[in-house]
């Protein structure tokens, strides 16, 4: 039996406590404060003892207890990494500070705790000890079931947490090693034990058809099976209209709607009309009508609940986990073509130069004519007589009118100064089993285009109306460079000859300017690449700053609330200020949401409190939906590698990191890593503004989009890592001038460091330099370029003795491994070496 525990409550509770009085306070006015049992209070004993010990609090003069004035704990997230060290990630958005080894045995990826800053590396980046753990955030997780010497184990598919996990012969129910399983944690490690767990569920064998899927969600904690509550209310929902529901609506049925979406698209939640204006000096009128989710989904029900848990729907290859109950999703809220669908609509008046003249909110009713996609529609538009234009009957023409919009649309995007990045996106085509069969691009069309346009101007009116009323909400914010990549990219710049405007504060006109002048270079994808990476991550939150990448002043998601919650709550603002009210978001946190009581009135103070967490929040969520679903792809991408293991291809550098080069094949579009002992003997420098490795003695360089020959040398399925072997180079022409200027400072090259500040999130970077577009065409080489490291005289020597230079470059390559920058353990290996730590 397992000892239950008397909950506490934390230090960083007391910490808060004695924040909100502001003042000094008895331990018998803290144990008020806390609402202590008498079975607590022995133990809070103890641990206000050691937070005086510790010093992060003090006695005054009468014994009373105040906040240490030298308190230098900070609180936060643990953060793995799958070498076994970690990082805080701090909640006062102060630098991380990085935690050895020795402290991850303490805690799990995602814990919650509190760090004493002991001191800063040679770098001056902080690092700290684990004073508490505070929360714990992984009570469940997924691994495979081993047996090492007849001990069960669980190990995680989450790379970035290092602990096996125990589990006794009685709780492994059905499993046997090598299945896939999710184990509860029923003991959590401490620096001198391991996790204990129990299996929970069995999800069978890891090469199962959609096992990849299974893994993902649970990996990153995606909600992913609604519960009993929630599949309820989603039944007791009508699958039609009611008529009771049109009071108040304006009537639109008769005004011939069309959706224009991809051709696997299930869930239709916007619908488009475009007529010319009445006005003389031209113009257009343009109608987005977005689904009302917020009809159906009212704040504080079990959809709702459920729905803030997931914050966005998830999209894997062949499923998704959708936001909403596909009552809702696939039914009730989709605007399926011949049905009566309740709308929010933005109704525009466009200038004919593309300058919004009017708008308004309001809601209504359509029947969809049309379900459109956006292939048929790009058929149609460039040719009037095929069959796709004959298909669409009367909608034709107003299907050109939403064209002759984009166009003017389009031309207005260019004059306020957005952004325009040429992308290609791949899309993966599925065997019957789930797995890749191949990978091919993806492109887009004007139909796409004119879509978006439409999205993009019912966004911008919701923003502006928001604004306008001084209503909070969620804008979706894109603030401009920060100082460090502004100065880095400018670095850059320096060194191809090219300058970007602006001086220290840019504009996004000033970036598409520049963008502009690139178009046709052989440096193009480069360029465009090192740009994209100086810009910040998008975010929601309640305080405006504009989108400085659409260069909009002011910028919120209202057409996708069946996907995405910021939307409904944009939705709900909305309606509340059509209806004369104000809309509060409830509380995230789970002990609030219990004691919520709707009528009771919420100071401003609270209300942009709820805002923040919420744009918090679903700023997280966004990014998990991202994670998991490039987990997937990534798997996927690995076990299609498996079988090309030994076999040579043509790629680009799509990436340049101090222990190697990612490489992107061009034929295949799967990115994997030459690791920088591949590259030969010698030591290169790593130049993070120019984004380059340099052979310190050759001189020899390798930059973003090299032209690359490479050989599959190891794929590893558990690590979703591709790892190649370079066969052979084409170097980037430079375009600089003094070769010397650009010098790197300092040495972080292939020589074994330990990486502080906050960890490089390597599959968002490959995401970056993907979204970039795909490398431009090889250029002539700069010099010879066989193996990395190899001198002239290899060179000859290998023309005469092939077979003999062949093993000498393995021996080479070998010791580079061996001395240069080892690689750390995996598999077994990581597993005995953390068993001898432990």
């Amino acid at each position: 039996m397992h000892k239950t525990e008397i909950k506490i409550p934390s230090r960083e509770d007391i910490l808060a406590v004695l924040r909100q009085a502001q003042a000094p306070l008895t331990r018998e006015q803290v144990y008020e404060h806390l609402k202590l049992s008498e079975d607590q209070i022995p133990i809070i004993e103890k641990r206000l003892n050691a937070m005086e010990r510790d010093g992060q609090l003090m006695p005054n003069r009468k014994g009373m207890l105040l906040l240490s004035t030298k308190l230098d704990f900070v609180a936060g997230k643990v953060a793995g990494h799958r070498d076994g060290f970690g990082f805080l990630v701090r909640d006062d958005r102060g630098p991380d500070a990085f935690l050895s080894p020795r402290e991850m045995q303490k805690v799990l990826h995602g814990d919650r705790v509190l760090v004493r800053i002991t001191g800063t590396d040679h770098r001056g980046k902080p690092e700290g000890t684990i004073v508490e753990v505070t929360e714990r955030k992984t009570n469940r997780l997924v691994g495979r079931l081993v047996s090492e010497r007849g001990i069960l184990l669980v190990i995680p598919e989450d790379q970035r947490i290092k602990h096996d996990i125990l589990v006794s012969p009685k709780d492994v129910g059905n499993a046997t090693p090598g299945k896939v399983v999710t184990v509860e944690i029923v003991e959590q490690p401490t620096r001198h034990s391991q996790p204990i767990g129990k299996v929970a569920e069995v999800l069978g064998e890891l090469d199962d058809p959609g096992m990849e899927i299974e893994i993902a969600v649970r990996k990153f904690d995606v909600p992913h099976e609604f519960n009993l509550l929630t599949m309820n209310q989603a039944e007791s929902i009508p699958n039609e209209v009611e008529h009771k529901d049109l009071k108040g609506r304006v009537d639109l049925r008769d005004v011939p709607f069309v959706t224009i979406d991809g051709e696997d698209a299930r869930d239709f939640d916007d619908a488009v009309y475009c007529t010319p204006s009445n006005d003389t000096k031209g113009g257009w009128r343009l109608l987005v009508a977005i689904a009302d989710v917020s009809h159906y989904v009212m704040p504080g029900t079990p959809i709702d609940q459920e729905a803030t848990k997931r914050g966005t729907s998830v999209y894997f290859p062949r499923r998704v986990i959708p936001m909403l109950p596909e009552k809702l999703s696939n039914g009730l809220c989709s605007l399926n073509p011949g049905l009566d669908r309740l709308v929010l609509v933005c109704d525009m008046i466009i200038g004919p130069k593309g300058a919004m003249k009017a708008y308004q909110f309001y809601n209504g009713v359509i029947h969809s004519t049309a379900r459109l996609t956006y292939n048929q529609v790009w058929d149609a538009l460039t040719d009037p007589q095929s069959i796709a234009a004959k298909a669409m009957g009367h909608v034709y023409g107003d299907v050109e009118n939403l064209y002759t919009l984009f166009k003017v649309l389009f031309e207005s995007r260019q004059r306020r100064g957005a952004m325009e990045i040429d992308t290609v996106e791949t899309q993966v085509m599925l065997d019957p089993d789930g797995k890749i069969d191949k990978i091919v691009p993806k492109r887009r069309n004007d139909a796409h285009r004119l879509i978006e346009e439409c999205m993009l101007a019912a966004n911008v009116c919701a923003a502006d109306f928001l604004e306008r009323s001084k209503h909070p909400s969620l804008y979706r914010v894109h603030e401009g460079p920060t100082v460090e990549k502004l100065q880095n990219l400018r670095t850059f710049l320096r060194s191809v000859g090219l300058t970007l405007d602006g001086g220290d504060d840019p504009t996004s006109m000033d970036y598409a300017n520049l963008m502009k002048k690139v178009q046709g270079r052989p440096d193009q994808a480069l360029l465009q690449t090192m740009m994209l990476r100086s810009m910040q991550q998008a975010i929601y939150t309640p305080h405006n700053s504009g989108h400085f990448g659409l260069a909009y002043p002011a910028y919120a998601h209202f057409t996708s609330p069946i996907r995405r919650y910021p939307d409904l709550m944009v939705h709900r603002s909305i309606k509340a200020l059509l209806a004369g009210k104000r809309y509060v978001p409830m509380p995230l946190d789970d002990r609030e949401f219990e004691d919520y009581d709707p009528k009771r009135k919420v100071d401003k103070a609270e209300e942009i409190s709820r805002w923040d967490q919420s744009g918090n929040w679903f700023s997280s969520t966004e990014r998990r939906a991202d994670e998991a679903s490039r987990d997937v792809m990534s798997w996927l991408k690995c076990f299609f590698m498996k079988e090309r293991v030994g076999d040579t291809f043509q790629g680009h550098v799509s990436g340049v990191t101090s222990f190697g080069l990612f490489i992107t094949l061009d034929a295949l579009y799967v990115e994997g890593l030459v690791h920088v002992s591949e590259l030969g003997t010698e030591y290169f420098q790593y130049s993070d503004s120019l984004h380059e490795l340099r052979g310190e003695r050759s001189g020899i360089r390798y930059r973003l989009t090299d032209a690359i020959n490479v050989q599959v040398s190891r794929v590893d399925l558990d690590a979703r890592r591709i790892e190649f072997r370079l066969v052979q180079g084409v170097k980037f022409e430079t375009l600089m001038r003094d070769p010397s200027a650009s010098k790197p400072n300092g040495r972080t090259g292939n020589r074994p460091q330990r990486q502080q500040g906050r960890r490089t999130n390597t599959s968002q970077m490959q995401q970056a330099v993907q979204d970039a577009g795909k490398a431009a065409p090889a250029l002539p080489p700069e010099e010879s370029t066989t193996t990395r490291g190899v001198n002239k005289k290899r060179a000859a020597d290998e023309s005469r003795s092939k077979a003999a230079a062949e093993k000498k470059r393995k021996e080479e390559i070998q010791k580079a491994k061996r001395v240069v920058r080892p690689k750390p353990a995996t598999g077994s290996k990581m597993r005995t070496a953390a068993k001898k730590s432990r």
